[in-house]
């Protein structure tokens, strides 16, 4: 059997630790190197790591060399020995064939792909929001169709921490050590961008936990403006070559690219289809009227608008669109 590397940083999970390191233990995949890295945790979940280890050789703990996720998955990966490296939250829940399911896909996959699978959310001693089953469903549908990178500009379309890839081809994409945050969608853009393939299980393997104490609800580096800078980032370096940049909505949302945009001063024209808007000038540009997307002069547009129901047009001979929503 291969080798994996299941990489779980923990940050004071507290009564959900044990659920998930259970999970791990259970899998119907033996060969498991479980690295357990404490990132600066309480007294109590180190304890529950210890045991762990005395009990199961195959589990590890091991303290990050830094402070946050990104430190403790790069401490991680560089005392992984497995061919194959996956993740996990230690709040979350395996089903005992995940490993399995994703070893298989990968071992008969080509080299530069990364294996995944169907997630579904559950919420402890509260009611599941809404738009987090709007994400499962949507995430889910471009898994299945193995079509994630499609959407990428929308929202983080590599379910974490449900994925598994080469430990050799992850070094090369830089470890983890080159992400930033939001860490998660930036390794979905190193991954769209270096060409990789995806292969999905086609089955739930993974359940998130919703709470009010996960991080990403609690740590301003998951906040909506590093979102909106990371995707920026990608679009200017990737996608804007030669083309004039256009922003397409003057809602919230769009304000605040636009602000992003003015502030690393970054030329680009804004429309809207609300007349109430178009002619006012907002952070000293003047929201133009949509007939300007029939120039005739090649655009990169960037969909900001985030109303139900609304379609990202088609690209056409002139005009490229990316959603951001």
């Amino acid at each position: 059997m291969t080798l994996v590397s299941i990489i779980i940083p923990f940050k004071n999970p507290g009564q959900f630790f044990a659920p998930c390191l259970k999970s791990i233990q259970l899998q119907t995949h033996k060969e498991l190197e479980i690295l357990m890295v404490n990132d600066h945790s309480n007294e109590m979940d180190v304890e529950l790591a210890k045991s762990f280890q005395k009990m199961d050789h195959r589990f590890h703990l091991i303290h990050s060399t830094g402070n946050g996720i990104i430190d403790a998955l790069q401490t991680g990966l560089e005392k992984a020995n497995g061919k194959y490296i996956s993740r996990m939250d230690a709040d979350d829940i395996m089903t005992n064939d995940k490993i399995k399911l994703m070893t298989n896909k990968l071992s008969n996959a080509p080299k530069k792909t990364i294996s995944i699978g169907l997630v579904s959310y559950f919420a402890s001693n509260k009611e599941l929001n809404e738009g987090y089953k709007n994400y499962e469903n949507w995430l889910n549908s471009l898994s299945i169709n193995e079509n994630n990178f499609k959407d990428i500009y929308k929202e983080c379309t590599i379910p974490s921490p449900c994925w598994m890839m080469r430990k050799e081809e992850l070094v090369v994409l830089g470890g983890f050590s080159s992400l930033s945050y939001p860490e998660d969608y930036d390794l979905a853009f190193k991954l769209f961008y270096a060409s990789f393939n995806i292969a999905t299980v086609k089955k739930v393997i993974h359940h998130w936990r919703d709470h009010m104490d996960r991080i990403s609800r609690t740590s301003n580096t998951y906040q909506f403006d590093n979102f909106i800078k990371l995707k920026l980032n990608y679009l200017l370096k990737n996608e804007l070559k030669e083309t004039e940049l256009v922003l397409w909505g003057a809602g919230n949302k769009g304000k605040r690219i636009a602000s992003i945009l003015n502030d690393e001063n970054i030329d680009f024209k804004w429309i809207s289809g609300n007349p109430n808007k178009t002619g006012h000038i907002i952070y000293r540009n003047e929201i133009k009227e949509m007939q300007y997307l029939n120039e005739k002069k090649l655009k990169l547009v960037i969909c900001a608008i985030s109303q139900k129901g609304f379609v990202c047009p088609e690209n056409t001979k002139f005009n490229r669109y990316i959603s951001f929503y």
